[in-house]
């Protein structure tokens, strides 16, 4: 199969006038999101009412649209589940993984490009658990040496949310259990952005959301994969009645579900399921080979652009093809006020912290021509300093 993307932009409710590249922030609009969720409410909700459970078949979602993702990341069918927040998974993932680690190995190994909230679960985890575990966090390029004996778990976003800088996920999956730890990996910035093998690397857990490249809209579930040869021996930390063995029987101690059912927690969020299950039926015309290449073709053509014309801006992603994601991350000491500067003019990236100018390239909906004239517009901003303005300088809570 032969990726159209010009059909698949066409798919998407894009604004008039915008060059939309903070995809791997927030997905824009699929057109059929709107008609899917009116049925939800309308036809499911309004008319069956508490029916709906079973004759729409909402109990059935977060498994059903979990093997929809588990197509696009290399996973098993039967293990991925869909519900709750990437937080609450990454958690999960983390809780059952320190359990299942050897009893005197007390290290959670994560490095600093990994996103905020997954060390902070770790932190609050720990505190929580005492019993001498403690997060070692090192930098991206020194994970390999850092796995000893004493590490329980490493934990790692795949794709690093400020650079782009790409983790060799099967190599470090590889040392990693070769080393004695359990592994998770957090696709949040891979998913849907590059083909991912979950199954062929022979990870443990995975988690991810689905408001970025899968565009399931803002407060998308979040999803949790793991091994099958796992499924049934994981001990979950946060016992929701959805994943006791029989919910309905309403018994007042818990037994875990059978496999990736006992990841569930609490009633899946069917509005927002409606939403994302619509989404991913633009990734059944998709090939994650066809996407790749166009993604990675894309962001040559950026960095190229704006390298050529604005040599003030200090490239932060890897220009190797294999070391990096689906953005291109440009550092200024003015990163934030350039950035609203550009979203002023019609391109919209993102700032991060604290002086990353983030572009996310997502070819179902970004063509060669978005990518030139965000580049010409980069440069007007830049070599006109149209930026200086006392307004573009006032934080938004929302960066």
């Amino acid at each position: 199969m032969s990726t159209d993307f010009a059909a698949t932009r066409t798919l998407f409710d894009l604004p008039e006038g915008v060059i939309y590249l903070d995809g791997n922030s927030l997905g824009p609009l699929p057109r059929a999101v709107g008609a899917r969720v009116a049925h939800a409410i309308s036809d499911e909700w309004g008319k069956l009412l508490i029916a709906g459970w079973n004759t729409a078949g909402w109990m059935e979602m977060p498994a059903r649209i979990g093997n929809r993702i588990a197509r696009l990341i290399g996973a098993e069918p039967g293990s991925v589940v869909l519900g709750d927040t990437l937080s609450i998974k990454v958690y999960q993932a983390l809780a059952s993984a320190l359990d299942l680690a050897a009893p005197k190995r007390k290290v959670i190994l994560s490095d600093s490009g990994n996103f905020p909230t997954d060390l902070y679960m770790a932190e609050g985890l720990i505190a929580s658990l005492g019993r001498g575990y403690v997060l070692r966090v090192v930098a991206p390029d020194a994970v390999v040496d850092a796995l000893d004996d004493t590490v329980a778990v490493m934990m790692l976003t795949e794709v690093d949310y400020r650079t782009g800088r790409r983790h060799n996920m099967g190599e470090l999956t590889a040392k990693a259990q070769g080393a004695g730890a359990v592994t998770i990996w957090d696709l949040a910035h891979s998913a849907g952005a590059m083909p991912i093998d979950l199954g062929a690397v022979g990870a443990d857990f995975a988690v991810g959301c689905t408001y970025k490249y899968l565009n399931g809209g803002p407060g998308a579930p979040a999803f949790i994969y793991v091994a099958p040869r796992l499924a049934d021996r994981v001990r979950p930390a946060l016992s929701g009645w959805l994943g006791h063995d029989e919910p309905f029987a309403f018994a007042p101690s818990y037994r875990p579900g059978p496999g990736i059912e006992r990841m569930r927690v609490g009633t899946p969020p069917v509005l927002q399921m409606a939403a994302l299950d619509a989404a991913l039926d633009i990734w059944d015309e998709v090939d994650m080979a066809d996407l790749r290449a166009r993604s990675l073709a894309l962001s040559d053509q950026f960095i190229a652009d704006v390298e050529a014309c604005c040599p003030v801006l200090q490239l932060a992603t890897p220009r190797d093809h294999a070391s990096r994601g689906s953005q291109v991350s440009f550092r200024h000491p003015q990163g934030y006020a350039i950035m609203q500067a550009l979203i002023a003019e019609g391109v919209v990236g993102d700032f991060r912290a604290p002086d990353i100018l983030r572009f996310g390239f997502t070819p179902l909906y970004t063509s060669t021509e978005d990518v030139a004239m965000a580049a010409a517009v980069l440069t007007d901003v830049m070599s006109q300093e149209l930026w200086d303005r006392p307004e573009y300088r006032v934080r938004a809570r929302v960066t």
